[in-house]
């Protein structure tokens, strides 16, 4: 086998995330983006100790699992969407398979519950994040999400069908605004131009809506840049939308990174936040916010949290990487106490925020890394709650939170690869996992979120 050769096979199985695995000339490949079944083309470009990695040219036949016809016209050439052709019944079965066997390499006898979907399978998001771009080099001004395996390339996605219509009606219009205006977008190559991002929130229970335009400093058009924003909000107020405008925000962001951050933001219309209900509890969620992506899949994954977390009364209760303070909200009212820690100052704030809002005077939250605040609370708790970022947790951190020997931790993660790598850790320290259960936050994605409940032997 040979780097920068074509080869064809078959997709023999999926390891997570999307990592189809074929034997060629006795050689493990993985190439993404495929499914169990199909018959692909592939480019090797990369060979190393016994396996090799390729990058997918084509599908030449379909996976036999493939039943479902694709709801989003933009499937295929959109990065965004993997599982559309998969009844959704077999989109959770892959799922539960692939989390299943990287548990089952790392962890002894235990209770695997399988999957629980989610209560919508489309236009179930309540934020998005779109780029302005163009679709190929020199191209029109676009905006939507990149295009499969691209860095560069922009989709207009303004028929997406993992958010509701009001999603799709604000980009549309945006686009054709700033189209028919000829405002240049941010180019990450040479870092230049205007328009960067649009980021969408909306309430799925509140119905409420945040618009926020993010742009560089970079106003390089005849028109004052002040009268086209003043015209962007009031084109946004005059669309007919089933939700309500809470608040429009001008955010700019000289960042060289391509990420949605803030430099300085202008609220061009009512407020910076809007409001979110889970399980009974109000929330107030802000642009940079940390908040469940699946409002009503949330509630089903914050349901499981409770249920495994069990007997909670007169305990002091850790929620490690709290964010917003979900967790530690739906867990105070039969707890003595909860201290989340949150190393986001914007979340923490709005953590403190909403605990007043929901009427909790148990609820503490603390600013800082989960590795050096855990060695400045004075309070031991009884309980732990973790739900770390993508990447799991510091080795060193995981180490600490073992040393508090409470009888029981719930991990939440949004990576099984990252949370088996820790399982390994907490059971040679002496932790048993009791059982696991996977919520599908994403539909039509590779993505599934965990939660494992663990006692100290």
């Amino acid at each position: 086998m040979k780097k920068g050769t074509q080869y064809v096979g078959e997709v023999l199985k999926v390891e997570f995330p999307n990592k189809g695995i074929l034997e060629i000339e006795d050689k493990k490949v993985e190439v993404k983006n495929t499914l169990p079944g199909q018959k692909i083309s592939f480019m090797v470009n990369k060979i190393r100790k016994g396996k090799a990695e390729g990058r997918l040219i084509e599908v030449l036949e379909k996976s036999p699992l493939e039943t479902a016809e694709p709801k989003c016209i933009h499937f295929g050439p959109c990065g965004g969407c993997s599982y559309q052709t998969l009844p959704y019944e077999t989109q959770l079965k892959l799922k539960e398979e692939q989390v299943k066997r990287l548990l089952d390499a790392v962890c002894d006898e235990y209770r695997f519950e399988g999957i629980k979907g989610s209560p919508k399978q489309w236009e179930y998001r309540n934020k998005m994040e779109f780029s302005f771009g163009d679709e190929e080099k020199d191209g029109p001004l676009a905006l939507g999400l990149h295009k499969k395996g691209s860095f560069y390339d922009i989709l207009t996605t303004d028929q997406c069908q993992i958010v509701d219509s009001d999603y799709n009606k604000i980009l549309a219009d945006v686009l054709r605004y700033f189209a028919g205006l000829g405002v240049s977008f941010y180019k990450k190559m040479t870092h230049t131009g205007y328009l960067r991002h649009l980021l969408i929130r909306k309430g799925i229970k509140t119905g409420e809506i945040l618009v926020n335009l993010v742009t560089s400093t970079q106003w390089e058009h005849e028109k004052q840049e002040r009268e086209v924003i003043e015209e962007f909000k009031n084109r946004l107020l005059k669309l007919d939308l089933s939700g309500k405008i809470a608040g429009i925000l001008h955010i700019y962001n000289d960042s060289l990174a391509d990420v949605v951050q803030g430099d300085s933001i202008n609220i061009l219309f009512g407020r910076d936040y809007l409001y979110e209900e889970l399980l009974g509890l109000k929330f107030k969620i802000s642009t940079f916010s940390f908040f469940q992506t699946n409002s009503l899949g949330a509630e089903v994954l914050y349901s499981t949290v409770r249920e495994y977390i069990g007997e909670t009364k007169d305990k002091l209760i850790f929620d490690l990487y709290s964010g917003t303070g979900t967790i530690a909200q739906i867990l105070a009212p039969v707890a003595k106490k909860v201290i989340g820690v949150e190393i986001v100052e914007e979340a923490v704030m709005a953590a403190r925020e909403n605990a007043a809002l929901n009427g909790l005077d148990n609820c503490e939250f603390i600013a800082g890394d989960v590795l050096k605040v855990i060695d400045e609370i004075e309070d031991k708790p009884d309980l732990i709650v973790l739900d770390p970022p993508r990447d799991g947790i510091h080795p060193k951190a995981l180490e600490k939170i073992i040393d508090f020997g409470v009888d029981r931790i719930v991990y939440v993660s949004c990576k099984p690869t990252s949370l088996a790598r820790d399982l390994v850790v907490l059971q040679e320290r002496g932790y048993k996992v009791e059982k696991v259960c996977c919520v599908d936050m994403f539909p039509n994605t590779v993505h599934v979120e965990c939660v494992v409940l663990m006692t100290r032997l």
